[in-house]
Parts: structure tokens; sequence; C-alpha cells
């Protein structure tokens, strides 16, 4: 164990009736003592193990002082207690708690890997354990919720979406993107949702070239997830939900050959289907104009693309937008589906709802930084996506067990805060280990409820 041989101290002699004194000595002592949580989640679903199973060690045994799967562990928890830089290692080489969490005594275990042994475990990853890890992610979030669900979902939706990746420095395939006027790269995240529950569970996350098309990777990423869907939910119909720029004609065929597969894509406007909404905008510009207010209607109508290879059913919405002291807009929507329902049911109740992966992805970008891909590498920075998502995954995993807790809808940087932040004093005897936590920590209900439910006994 490293201790300095000074203690950090600062004083304040006039706050309060006498001086305090802070001291930075407390060595068996903690801030993320409630990163307990993570350790339940990960055994529950195995994810670390079945992650660190991707890989081949081939280092030379003797000069090996961390395993694989204590390396992938050690990323995978401090990404989600909120450390995203192996920088971060330096600091948390002797921290008691994230010893205990990859399975080294707390207080006599060696320290951690610094942060140079991370980054080369991160570089030395390479595109074939990658997509194994890929399939592994995948695997173990649909056997979770199939043995959640006990198999008996009725409908599943799937959808994906592109974010941005700022890039600074010189990362591999990082290219200058004008649409979202930055060096980046362009991530491809997949979520899924089951029935009416409100949640949607990241699946898979693919980083791209900053320069890559919309589709790009779509195709892979469906065919590997749609099979597993309908063996582990064998009644459910399947519902992909994507936006416009995903939208050609091999995705729309292979849709439509797919068994129990349905599909609302947003559908880019052209000339000719503005022309067939003629009508209907014409009645929601009446509309508008009576009402001074936002109106819009909802059609349908059979049309083909010269490159698709049969007419396919488009939903219309005929929107004209008022705003104060402006001019009306037309505001015309289309999407392409393959669902026989109301226009408008399938517009405002499935469509739309697709919106909240927005805020999914915003916690992947604000609660665990999923843009943190300052390798030079291409593939490393495929492999920190990758271990953001499984800490992601588990973050969820707490945020499932933590229903009727005031814990139950927060986002992750929140989850974090009223959860895993926690002081701690770490006692180590023969038999077992202590973890003595605040008596004033005002979420300790909310703690121990999840807890309970991620497989803890009261005792």
């Amino acid at each position: 164990m490293r201790h300095s041989t000074t203690t950090p101290c600062v004083l304040f002699p006039e706050l309060f009736d006498r001086p305090v004194v802070v001291r930075f000595d407390q060595h068996h002592g903690s801030s993320d003592g409630g990163a307990v949580l993570l350790k339940a989640a990960d055994r529950r679903l195995g994810l670390t193990a079945d992650l660190s199973a991707c890989l081949i060690d081939r280092r030379q045994p003797w000069k090996i002082a961390h395993e694989l799967e204590e390396l992938l562990a050690q990323r995978v928890f401090a990404i989600a207690l909120g450390y995203p830089d192996a920088n971060d290692a330096a600091r948390l080489a002797d921290d008691p708690i994230h010893k205990l969490l990859v399975g080294r005594d707390p207080i006599e275990g060696n320290a951690l890997a610094s942060q140079p042994t991370l980054s080369r475990f991160e570089n030395g990853v390479g595109p074939k354990a990658l997509y194994r890890m890929g399939e592994v992610l995948a695997e173990r979030v649909i056997e979770r919720h199939r043995s959640r669900l006990k198999g008996k979902a009725q409908r599943i939706f799937l959808d994906l979406d592109v974010t941005d990746d700022p890039t600074h420095g010189v990362q591999q395939l990082a290219f200058f993107n004008g649409f979202y006027d930055t060096w980046c790269y362009l991530p491809l995240v997949a979520f899924v949702s089951f029935d009416e529950e409100p949640d949607q569970f990241l699946v898979a996350a693919l980083l791209r070239p900053g320069n890559a098309p919309t589709a790009r990777g779509t195709l892979g990423l469906l065919r590997r997830l749609l099979p597993r869907l309908r063996r582990a939910f064998p009644r459910a119909q399947v519902l992909v939900r994507l936006d416009g720029g995903f939208v050609n004609p091999v995705l729309l065929d292979f849709l439509d050959e797919q068994p129990r597969t349905e599909y609302v894509l947003g559908l880019p406007t052209n000339a000719v289907l503005e022309r067939q909404a003629t009508a209907l905008m014409e009645c929601a510009r009446h509309d508008s104009a009576e009402t001074d207010q936002t109106a819009h209607l909802y059609g349908s109508f059979s049309y083909a693309a010269k490159t698709w290879s049969a007419e396919r059913r488009i939903i219309v919405k005929a929107e004209v937008v008022r705003a104060p002291e402006k001019d009306p807009k037309d505001n015309p929507r289309f999407l392409v589906t393959s669902l026989p329902h109301l226009p408008e049911w399938i517009y405002e109740r499935i469509y739309c709802r697709r919106a909240e992966i927005e805020n999914r992805i915003k916690e992947l970008h604000d609660g665990l930084e999923i843009d943190r891909t300052s390798c030079s590498r291409f593939w490393a920075n495929q492999a920190r996506v990758l271990l953001t998502a499984a800490a992601y995954v588990l973050m969820q995993e707490i945020r499932l067990k933590a229903k009727r807790t005031a814990c139950a809808r927060a986002q992750v940087s929140t989850l974090r805060e009223r959860l895993l932040k926690l002081g701690v004093r770490v006692v180590v005897s023969v038999r077992r280990v202590v973890l003595h936590l605040p008596a004033a920590f005002p979420y300790q209900a909310a703690w121990q409820r999840t807890a309970l439910a991620l497989g803890a006994r009261a005792g």
C-alpha cells in the first residue's frame, strides 16, 4: 500500500466557535461506499466475467500482476462511479472499495492497475474480441429481461439512433462532420423496451467513423439482435423504430422478410410525398386559420420510390405550425410502416415514443461520458465505448431494482450521487469485511431496498 509521507491538512480557524481541522488521513476509507451495489448487479448479470472471457491473454504469464477480468472490471466499475478516464487510476489504486470490487483484499491487497497498464489493456483488444464482446453484451441484456419477464412480452420495441462524439486530437477515423460541425465519431446505439414499460435498455453500442452514413452498421446490428430477441421471446412481435436517415431499399426489404417483425420508420420528404399530402395540408391550413393555433391531421396512402421493390404504406402528419409574431409554417412529416392501425395512433402512440431514447443517450454522454474516446487507435476507442456500455447496463440494473423508491426514475448521475457516493470506513477481520456507512445517510431506505432486491440479506 502506498501512502504519502505527509498528510494533507487544511484549517478553518474562524468558521465556527472553535478551529476546524480537515485531514485526509483515513487510509481505510472511501467515498464510493455504496458501490457494492454495482458488484451485486454484476454478479446477477455475469457481465464482466462473460466480457472478459472474450479476451485472449497474450502476456507472458510470469509478468502478470493483474488478470484481464480484473482490468476489465476495474475500468467498468470506475466508469460507473464517475471516473471515465484511465488517468484516474493513479488516485484510486489503493481505494479499499475499488479493490474489494475486483476481488482483492480491501486493506492488504495489492494496489490496482495503473494508468499505463489500463491503457495497454484497452489498446490490446482487437476487432474480433470486440465483436464477441458486443455479442455478449446483447446476450446478457436480452437474457436478463427474458428471465425477468419469463419470456412473455407481447411487443418488443427496438430503437436505433446515432449520436455525435466530438474528438480533440489525432484519433484514427475521426473526420469532420458537416451536420454536427465538428471533428467526431458517430456511435450507433440500440435500445430495447417491452410492452408498455417506460424503460429502454441499452443492448448495443457501435463506434463508427465521423463520416459514416447514418445507416452504416444498422443492418449488421439488426441481423445480430432480431434472432436473439425472437428466440428469447417466441411469442412477441418485434417493432423496429428508426428515423428517416436510416431508410434505404435494402433495409426495407430486409425488414419485410423478417418473421414476427414490424417497423415504423421516419421517411425524408420529397416532391412526390408532398403532392400526395396536398389535400390533407389544405385542410390543416384551414383548421389552423380558423383556430389561430397549430393544427395537424393524419392520413395514409401507398407509395413506392423508384428504388423500392414494392409499394408500402405511408403515414402522413399534415401539420401547420403557428408561433407568436411569425407566419404559419407547413411541417409535413412522413413515416413508412408495416402496421395496419390508424395513422394517428401509429404516429402519436408508437413513433413519437422513440424520442425517449434521447434521454438515454444524454445519460450515456453526461452521466458516463461515453464520448471519452481519446485513444489514438480506433479499436481502443471502441473498447472504451463497450466498457462504458457495460457500466450503463449495470446502472440500469440498479435503477430497475430501485423501483418504488425515490431513485426509481433517477438519471444515472443522480443514481450515482444518491446510492453509490457514500463515505465509508472499511474494517477487515478474519471472518468478514464490514463497511461502516453514515447513520445520517438520507437515502438509507432506498439503498437497503435496492440491496435486498439485488440479493443481499437482512442481518
